[in-house]
């Protein structure tokens, strides 16, 4: 099957590495053109574990190559999958700039297409987004109609970042929302190799499970928090109590998040708990747990701010940007919100991370660290070693395995905050406080 695929940012080159990878003729489409060299050259605009020889494998195989040339590339291809992103915008609402302008070219190129063709929203998109939105586009634009000259679906993605390879290949399941039979069939196809349960449902259910799952994964994260905080506060370990929690998986549901540690961050869960917020006062629900979601995080956040002032040391070492391990997105990351308060109020700031390339980062990403942290460069060190070196006080702020053994690094005279608790166990100098346990 040709396939082309809109958006080369996390989800878009996952999708098509692994499409591509799996038989099909993909085109990568984006109108940043870095991008596409990158990708045309057999390197990955994104770091994620694996990709690059995924990626490579694919293009050098010729069943995967780049354009900026949508007209072409759905011309060429049986199926378009949309995977552009959907940023927030100031009032929490999701800014739906990018995919309807994808949606509209998409159209223009059937008006001089034959035959059938299939697109498939892979964005994150609150519920009637497509068929309201999209959908009038793509008939507009073309002169067809869905269900007859095209097919529409809503084919939601569940891709972690740091392990997203494994969660394509390995998924629980496969949620296909469809505008017809005809199109939940071909967008079905696409998941031949993938032995799961293929869920076809409606449009509308598909959106909203994507921020279900979305805001469940938030909330899990801030109960688990919330519960870390007052169990500290008697003297508890809160990873400990959590961990006794999980091992009840018939009635807990899953482990998956519910672990004690620093708030969330990233490029879904705050963005996507905002938007059901957004659509809350839309229909005048009244949502109070959804916004405590929110407002307790940012506590967190605050907590963490809180054990540095309380320490009375103005020299701080940050081992970790990104929102995770494993990953160079920066987006909403809550160590990076840490860091500009502590700058703000006169610390003096040392950070490594060894997923981030500043030269390297992209698109929304780079924005976000170059508007939230502007002298961001003047910061980084080379090393862990460098940033121990440099710090009175050492913030451990995600869980690399590049961090474990920190604790030995440490003079007598330096403290380490533990925000993820992969150190806890770890013998060594100096003082330690985790900000759960």
């Amino acid at each position: 099957m040709r396939i082309s695929v809109f958006g080369l940012g996390y989800v878009g080159c996952v999708s098509a590495a692994c499409l591509a990878r799996d038989s099909h003729e993909v085109i990568g489409i984006d109108t940043n053109l870095e991008k596409v060299a990158l990708l045309e050259a057999a390197r990955s605009p994104i770091k994620e574990a694996g990709l690059d020889e995924v990626l490579g494998g694919a293009v050098h195989s010729g069943r995967l190559r780049a354009t900026s040339d949508a007209r072409a590339a759905v011309r060429f291809s049986d199926v378009s999958l949309i995977c552009v992103g959907t940023p927030s915008c100031n009032n929490g609402n999701i800014d739906l700039r990018y995919v309807e302008q994808v949606s509209r070219e998409i159209g223009s190129a059937l008006a001089g297409r034959q035959g059938y063709h299939l697109v498939v929203v892979r964005s994150t998109v609150l519920p009637g987004t497509v068929e309201e939105r999209l959908l009038p586009n793509l008939e507009r634009c073309s002169g067809k109609r869905a269900g007859e000259d095209f097919g529409i679906c809503m084919n939601p993605e569940f891709l972690r970042e740091g392990s997203a390879l494994f969660d394509h290949d390995h998924p629980s399941l496969v949620v296909i929302g469809e505008f017809d039979e005809a199109s939940g069939d071909m967008a079905e196809s696409l998941y031949g190799k993938v032995d799961v349960p293929i869920i076809r449902t409606s449009i509308r259910a598909a959106e909203m499970l994507k921020y279900a799952n979305n805001a469940f994964h938030a909330l899990k994260v801030t109960f688990a928090n919330e519960i870390g905080t007052l169990c500290k506060a008697q003297g508890i370990d809160g990873q400990e109590v959590m961990d006794i929690l999980c091992r009840d998986q018939r009635l807990n549901i899953s482990p998956v998040y519910l672990r004690p540690g620093f708030a969330f961050g990233g490029s879904c869960l705050p963005k996507d708990t905002r938007a059901l917020l957004y659509r809350s006062k839309e229909r005048d629900v009244d949502s109070p747990l959804l916004a405590a979601v929110l407002a307790s995080n940012e506590r967190h956040i605050r907590r963490g701010l809180a054990l540095v002032q309380r320490s009375g040391r103005r020299k701080v070492g940050v081992l970790g940007l990104s929102f995770k391990a494993g990953t160079d997105d920066v987006r909403e990351s809550p160590i990076v919100s840490m860091v500009e308060t502590l700058i703000g109020r006169g610390y003096q700031l040392s950070i490594y991370d060894e997923q981030i390339e500043l030269g390297c980062l992209m698109g929304a990403n780079r924005s976000f660290l170059e508007r939230e942290i502007p002298h961001i460069a003047s910061l980084m060190c080379s090393s862990m070693k460098e940033v121990v070196a440099r710090a009175e006080i050492v913030i451990l702020a995600n869980d690399n395995a590049v961090f474990q053994g920190i604790r030995r690094l440490l003079r007598e005279d330096q403290l380490l905050i533990d925000l993820t608790g992969i150190a806890k166990h770890d013998g060594g100098q100096g003082g330690y406080e985790g900000i759960c346990w």
